[in-house]
């Protein structure tokens, strides 16, 4: 465990470390929010660790090429995104047994689930597409076509996803049930956004971009209301409702603390160093007010932007308020 460091206007400050080892590159995490379990994607095989202890206690093997895993927690049920296969495991929470597969479009890579449609949705990259799967019976149920590149996503719990197309710079809503392009918005001065995360009580979206910018958009008009700088390399951000606190993690080794002053109006509050590495993949606990950053040296072979394993390990960072 790292000794804390003294807290800035945040009150965020690095608590722990765990290196873990094993096979396969790193990409999305997610945690369950009953258990507190980290489920982490490896490249073939889904790790699940207990942060507090620090270890691993289960693993979900054959998961080909996988990027993220989504949790269906009403339905006890894991969904992954397996990008060589073009498929979604689909596997039991409590025990970790696999109890089906849902066949994706090529190159499924975020995940999420929305709650309102009960459906889980992949979001495939080299096809500009989504695949929708019915969470209740591991069904596929439709595809969405946006005409250009996805990369991360949300949903407002409302009946609306929202994802960023990295390709265009642009941002596209659309209905979670008819599956149904609702727009598309330009997201200028954002280029190549890549972290997406939301204030759904205000639907008001939190926009990683790669020009080193974290973008503030209004859900209901596509408005950009405002930026703030952050570091190089973003690839994950998060919302907390309880603090009004947003957050990019970034590759440089930087995580950029934002405020909602109002729901059209963020403001800086400071950059937290954390751990360098060329993706970093982020969760923040709603309860808990602990942060989790995946800084990793070993980005995920089947990702666009490809990056040469240095053979170290990952290091998750814990932050907490």
């Amino acid at each position: 465990m790292a000794a804390p460091q003294a807290s800035g206007g945040s009150g965020y400050h690095l608590i722990k470390k765990v290196k873990l080892g094993g096979p396969g590159g790193w990409d999305y995490l997610t945690v369950d929010q009953a258990t507190h379990r980290v489920f982490i994607s490896r490249g073939t095989h889904v790790m699940i660790v207990d942060p507090e202890q620090g270890k691993v206690i289960g693993d979900v093997p054959d998961t080909q090429g996988i990027h993220g895993i989504a949790l269906a927690a009403e339905f006890n049920k894991a969904f992954t995104s397996n990008g060589r296969t073009a498929t979604s495991t689909i596997f039991d929470m409590t025990t970790l047994k696999k109890v089906g597969e849902a066949k994706t479009e090529k190159d499924p890579d975020a995940i999420i689930y929305d709650p309102k449609s009960k459906r889980v949705f992949t979001f495939n990259g080299d096809s500009n597409s989504a695949t929708a799967i019915d969470a209740g019976t591991g069904k596929v149920a439709g595809t969405i076509t946006f005409g250009g590149g996805p990369e991360f996503a949300a949903a407002d719990g409302k009946g609306h996803l929202f994802v960023n197309l990295e390709d265009k710079s642009q941002l596209v809503k659309f209905d979670s049930k008819t599956l149904k392009v609702e727009n598309t918005w330009p997201l200028a001065p954002c280029e190549s956004p890549s972290g997406l995360a939301i204030d759904a009580e205000h639907e008001v979206l939190i926009v990683g971009c790669h020009n080193k910018l974290m973008a503030f958009v209004d859900g209901n008009s596509g408005k950009v209301n405002g930026t703030v700088p952050i570091g190089q390399g973003v690839d994950a951000n998060r919302f907390d409702l309880g603090t009004g606190f947003a957050f990019a993690s970034c590759g440089d080794g930087t995580l950029t603390v934002a405020h909602e002053d109002a729901p059209d109006k963020f403001s800086l509050v400071e950059t937290i160093a954390t751990q360098r590495g060329p993706g970093r993949w982020h969760w923040t606990s709603p309860t808990t007010t602990s942060t989790w950053l995946q800084p990793s040296s070993e980005q995920h072979p089947q990702r666009r932007r490809k990056i040469r394993s240095r053979g170290r390990r990952w290091c998750p960072v814990r932050l907490r308020c």
